[in-house]
């Protein structure tokens, strides 16, 4: 007879199983800046609710009701990686949201830009500038969990960046080295994909790479958090924020106006935007990019 217990198995968004890990979900936790309390509540009630099997998206909706009813600020970071699904269904949000953590960085990015090519005109999704640095980035938006990025998508970035490198040259006489390749997804790259768009020279960001610079990591740093990071407003009610191209949490704490223009009741509103003010209180300039 062993005295040993056995392992909980999750099951992941990719259809996998791993054992299920209290410690990450803790350190999600200390992410989010839940309190020491908080956190040990929503562990003591995982660890007793767990099952064999139990689907990843399980642990953190119970996670999130738990950890609510000690801070909605809290909740709405451990929420951050959902808060981005829910930015669908067309990558434009996705997109803008890009383009702010650029400006938080301090460049100057404008969203859907033409660009001429040597051969063809592309419609690049951001370009980024600042001083003489020239950054294209490409966005590359999934609404599902466990989506990946495969190498199919660097080898199409690469062959546009190309493309456009060779007409940024002949037309404004800059050097390549002026002008920088990005693929951003919000969920994961397949093994290949890292490995040729690391060798052919992109700019890779995804959901956890690189790491101390992934996108999760740079939102952390910069404190610039999605309006579906809100725990006080409703799909649909953050949804049509977003139609009203309402995308930061920054937007609505300084325009409140805004909550009126999306049909937001007065009693939602004044709770909006107290969480949002909570959320943007830590933010900061920093120089996150490569």
């Amino acid at each position: 007879m062993t005295n040993e217990q056995p392992l909980t198995y999750v099951t992941k968004a990719g259809g996998y199983t791993a054992p299920f890990s209290a410690e990450k979900v803790r350190a999600s936790l200390e992410r989010s800046g839940a309190s020491p309390k908080a956190i040990d509540a929503v562990i003591k009630e995982l660890t007793l609710r767990a099952y064999p099997g139990m689907p990843t998206h399980m642990v953190h909706k119970i996670a999130f009701n738990l950890l609510r009813r000690y801070s909605r600020p809290a909740a709405g970071r451990y929420h951050l990686k959902q808060a981005i699904f829910e930015l669908g269904p067309t990558g434009f949000p996705f997109e803008q949201f890009i383009a702010a953590l650029f400006q938080q960085a301090g460049f100057a990015a404008v969203t859907n830009q033409l660009m001429n090519g040597h051969c063809v005109k592309h419609e690049i999704d951001i370009l980024a500038v600042k001083q003489s640095s020239y950054h294209i980035i490409e966005c590359k938006y999934h609404q599902v969990a466990g989506t990946h990025c495969d190498v199919k998508t660097p080898l199409y970035v690469q062959a546009r960046f190309k493309d456009i490198e060779s007409g940024w040259a002949a037309s404004r006489g800059k050097e390549p080295a002026a002008c920088q390749p990005w693929l951003v997804t919000n969920t994961r790259f397949t093994p290949d994909a890292l490995q040729y768009g690391q060798c052919a020279g992109l700019h890779l960001m995804s959901w956890d790479f690189p790491n101390g610079k992934s996108l999760k990591d740079v939102i952390d740093k910069t404190g610039l958090y999605p309006v579906t990071c809100l725990t006080t407003l409703n799909r649909n009610e953050k949804q049509r924020l977003l139609v009203k191209g309402v995308v930061l949490c920054e937007t609505l704490a300084a325009h409140p106006s805004y909550c009126d223009a999306a049909g937001i009741s007065p009693h939602k509103k004044t709770a909006a935007i107290a969480e949002a003010q909570h959320l943007c209180n830590k933010m900061v300039k920093t120089e996150w990019v490569m």
